[in-house]
């Protein structure tokens, strides 16, 4: 383990730097908007957009890898989201502020293939799974340091900005530093989508739910949390709990799925949801730190939806096209994830409340569990015995590179892309 570390520390070092600015600025965002008093279907609607640009940076960021390479690349979007953080802080206007963070989307989404593209070119096929495994949980820890930021802002908030602004600086240098020969850049794969919802609706239907939920924790849990008077220092706690301690319970659901048909998991995953949802609502007036624990389970369920949806989507084509399969997926997260804010404001709007958020996710889970009872009804999932199942891998979405770099693509034999 120390030694994948110090072999890749350059890169693991920049993707550390720009997970913890992207996690402070997001949070902050959603933050100052609500503090400034934008309505909640106006901050859904703007912070919607960032997920709109992953969307974009998925079908145009792999041209311009290609045209100039990784290291100007990395630069010139690194150099493109420290411009775009700053006048996020020089100017405060929704569709200001939504063009913005479309823009922001996209240079993310370029760096994300910038980095993981490289980690696959230097990875051999022996440590691939230590290395995607330490690559993943940097990503995770970023985001949850990045809350623990919001600590330093003045009152206006200003400087979260600042601070923000040089993370992003910061992880141009380790990677411009690294004496490393220019890494090809895999092929993007394909996959029709009707095709793929033919053969896995289950696993199509769980990243889009996974979309839904997740990116509207992201953009709407700040909003919550000031609109029911948490402090910064609780916020930052509020978040930061759900993400960090959401990867721990991501593990042991994950070995969960290894052993039991992945269907019936991800029943029992959205119906908890569901219900610690409600409950949630429900008991309102707890205390803050068993909201605490509890955030932290909910993360847990929430960011396990994706991965298991991912693995279910394996287990069908018995590691076949995975990484085309998986791409396709992480689309159909992205698509889901711009709708995810904006339905989750209008839920909290209609309620009038801010535990509006919660009967949404609540709503989003047991929809999501309705519909894989019903197909399985319908004989429209195919079983897998759980020996036959590929091994579940913690993910996070970032970019479809990752997809390459992820361990179980070896199961098809795809050599030449690494």
């Amino acid at each position: 383990m120390v030694s994948t570390l110090l072999s890749f520390g350059a890169l693991f070092t920049s993707a550390l730097f720009f997970f913890m600015g992207a996690g402070v600025l997001s949070t902050q965002l959603s933050l100052r908007m609500s503090q400034v008093g934008f309505s909640t279907p106006t901050i859904g609607i703007t912070l919607a957009c960032y997920f709109l640009g992953l969307v974009f940076g998925y079908f145009l960021c792999h041209r311009l890898i290609q045209r100039v390479g990784h290291i100007r690349s990395f630069a010139v979007l690194a150099a493109a989201a420290t411009i775009i953080i700053i006048l996020h802080g020089l100017y405060i206007s929704a569709i200001f502020w939504a063009i913005l963070r479309l823009l922001n989307g996209v240079t993310n989404f370029g760096l994300f293939m910038v980095v993981e593209s490289w980690l696959n070119e230097c990875t051999q096929s022996q440590i691939r799974g230590r290395v995607f495994s330490i690559y993943m949980t940097l990503t995770y820890m970023g985001i949850g340091i990045g809350q623990q930021l919001l600590n330093f802002g003045g009152e206006s908030g200003q400087d979260l900005f600042l601070i923000a602004a040089l993370l992003f600086s910061l992880s141009v240098i380790p990677v411009c530093a690294t004496p490393s020969a220019h890494p090809k850049l895999p092929q993007p794969d394909r996959y029709s989508f009707k095709a793929l919802f033919q053969k896995v609706p289950l696993g199509m239907l769980g990243c889009f739910a996974a979309g839904l939920v997740n990116s509207a924790f992201f953009s709407m849990a700040p909003v919550f949390g000031t609109k029911i008077g948490l402090s910064v220092f609780q916020l930052s706690w509020f978040m930061s709990t759900t993400v960090i301690g959401g990867f721990a319970v991501q593990w042991i659901i994950g070995i969960i799925s290894d052993r039991f048909d992945r269907t019936l998991i991800l029943v029992i995953v959205a119906c908890l949801v569901a219900l610690l949802s409600l409950g949630i609502m429900i008991n309102n007036g707890t205390s803050y730190y068993w909201l605490l624990i509890e955030m932290a389970i909910f993360g847990g369920l929430i960011f396990a939806v994706y991965p298991v949806a991912v693995a279910r989507a394996n287990d069908v084509f018995a590691g076949k096209n995975a990484v085309a399969v998986s791409s396709a997926l992480l689309l159909c997260y992205s698509i889901g994830a711009i709708f995810g804010p904006i339905l989750a404001s209008i839920t909290m709007t209609l309620l009038n409340t801010p535990y509006g958020l919660y009967v949404y996710w609540s709503m989003v889970a047991g929809v999501f569990a309705l519909m894989t009872v019903y197909l399985k009804h319908k004989e429209r999932i195919t079983i897998i015995h759980p020996a036959e199942q590929v091994t579940f891998v913690p993910m996070k979405n970032t970019s479809s590179v990752a997809m390459v770099l992820d361990p179980r693509t070896d199961a098809e034999g795809d050599k030449g892309t690494h």
